[in-house]
């Protein structure tokens, strides 16, 4: 991990981010910078298949800062956290070279049990050193492939047993828990403008196959696997909106 240093609490306007390098998490920090003085950001290597996230992050907070110059004092340390027991644990298509496919239960093979629990109470550990109150992560009910720890009760139950199990009042922010892609992205319109979306459609990642030797309209991937499917439906959802508005201006 890099980049920790002890420092006390500093009360109610500091925030930690779940920052993947994806879209979701990328729109979370804006979210976040524009609400909270302090924002640090937290990135998990557990071997993932489309680690090439990981490899967007960087680009990704530089570009944020240069094209939204207030947000520059705001935005503080980067993270990382290497959980190489979790891909030893799981046997999915995100920590394995196996067909993305639905399981005989229902759920995709995408699904790795556990992780945004152990992602958030890594992440609610952290935020008790740097002394961090809020917590923000991109899970979301609306727009998802059925994976139960995006549930808003679980993260709801999650929040009260980390609370209890730490003695400290986390509050845990899910912003896109019931937006869809295209609302996703009309967020980063409102938040950043043109330069934030064309930030996250140029910067970030989500193709599950870890596919960047491509940009299409929506951003970097495969262009078949889940996640980029959803992308483009919600990218493409949103455009057709924007030119209902402009049409009727």
């Amino acid at each position: 991990m890099t980049g920790v240093e002890a420092s006390p609490p500093v009360g109610d306007t500091h925030a930690l981010v779940l920052f993947s390098g994806g879209q979701d998490s990328a729109t979370c920090l804006a979210w976040a910078l524009d609400r909270f003085a302090h924002v640090e950001t937290l990135g998990f290597d557990y071997g993932q298949r489309h680690r090439v996230e990981l490899e967007c992050r960087a680009a990704f907070r530089t570009r944020l800062i240069r094209e939204n110059p207030a947000w520059a004092p705001r935005l503080g340390a980067d993270h990382m956290l290497a959980l190489d027991a979790l891909r030893e644990l799981s046997d999915t298509a995100l920590t394995r070279e196996s067909e993305i496919a639905l399981r005989a239960d229902g759920l995709p093979n995408t699904f790795v049990p556990g992780r945004n629990l152990i992602f958030l109470t890594f992440a609610a550990a952290l935020a008790y050193r740097r002394g961090l109150r809020h917590l923000v992560a991109g899970m979301c009910e609306t727009d998802y492939s059925g994976y139960p720890d995006c549930r808003d009760d679980t993260l709801k139950a999650l929040q009260v047993a980390i609370n209890l199990g730490m003695a400290r009042r986390f509050v845990l922010h899910t912003p896109l828990m019931w937006r869809d892609k295209r609302a996703t992205w009309a967020l980063a319109q409102r938040l950043g403008g043109a330069a934030l979306v064309e930030a996250i459609r140029s910067e970030t990642h989500s193709c599950y196959l870890g596919d960047r030797s491509r940009l299409h309209p929506w951003g970097f991937g495969c262009g078949h696997c889940p996640a980029c499917d959803l992308r483009r439906r919600g990218w493409e959802a949103w455009q057709a909106d924007r030119q209902e508005d402009t049409a009727h201006d």
